[in-house]
């Protein structure tokens, strides 16, 4: 009993003790209602305002950045490198400036149109410091086909909306800093590409976060992603994002992915 009633009673703990899971249950109450794509712009939480197209998704993020804080990392260094791939609107990017205002942050969006969403919110907040580069985070320079969906599922393998957009070597931006306190890599499905031709470069990194997406039409990679961060003496911890009930009898290709999950990895000191 004593266990139950502890259980029933945790969520209004977390409910009272933590302002950021208020402000994530204002926000399902106003705007959950909301269908998917309808862009609203001066979207207040907390003390910030971003203008947001597609409320389903920033609430999902507000959730994962701001009241699970899956971002949160420690450094030394008062003014730690952060690379941003896949920056979207900005929610990374507000958080990292909170969490260490004098960082350095290079933020990757393909989108264009998200990038100008991004620049806009970041600006509203008074950060100007962010190093915004409206490109595809990929393994060279000669551009890629991006799928656009208007939120923050674009991706070079998704097959609507496409656009030609340009890209970076990833792998290039790294080896040009002495370290890298924090790599964020949620590319949409484009991360194993990147992490395999940035392999050797990894050693600079201190803490990297990757999102995998396992497209139906793609081979799973997983197994080689993880030996990309072992050989780079990562610890690395999985988190599942896409759980399915019953994983034998739901595995169905109606769906774009059969697995996502959240990868963070961190070397010890």
């Amino acid at each position: 009993m004593k266990c139950l009633i502890k259980n029933m009673l945790k969520p209004l703990y977390h409910y009272l003790k933590n302002k950021n899971e208020r402000e994530f249950q204002r926000l399902c109450s106003k705007w959950g209602g909301y269908k998917r794509f309808e862009r609203v712009n001066n979207v207040k939480f907390l003390k910030y305002s971003f203008d947001v197209p597609d409320l389903p998704s920033f609430i999902w993020q507000f959730k994962e950045i701001f009241v699970d804080e899956i971002y949160k990392f420690n450094s030394k260094n008062e003014e730690p490198v952060i690379y941003d791939c896949g920056a979207n609107i900005g929610m990374s990017c507000l958080y990292f400036k909170i969490l260490y205002l004098k960082a350095r942050i290079k933020a990757f969006e393909a989108d264009p149109i998200i990038t100008d969403v991004l620049k806009l919110n970041l600006a509203r907040n008074g950060i100007n410091d962010v190093e915004i580069i409206n490109k595809a985070v990929w393994i060279d320079y000669n551009g890629v086909e991006f799928g656009r969906d208007g939120a923050d599922g674009g991706s070079i393998y998704l097959m609507s909306n496409k656009i030609k957009v340009d890209s970076i070597r990833l792998k290039d931006f790294l080896d040009n800093e002495l370290e890298i306190d924090f790599l964020k890599i949620d590319i949409e499905g484009a991360e194993y590409e990147v992490l395999k031709d940035c392999a050797d470069s990894l050693s600079k990194v201190r803490n990297i976060f990757v999102e995998y997406h396992s497209w139906y039409n793609k081979p799973q990679k997983l197994s080689e992603i993880l030996r990309i961060l072992e050989a780079n003496n990562f610890r690395y911890y999985i988190e599942n994002v896409s759980k399915r009930k019953h994983p034998f009898i739901s595995h169905t290709k109606q769906q774009n992915m059969d697995l996502q999950l959240n990868i963070f990895g961190v070397k010890d000191d």
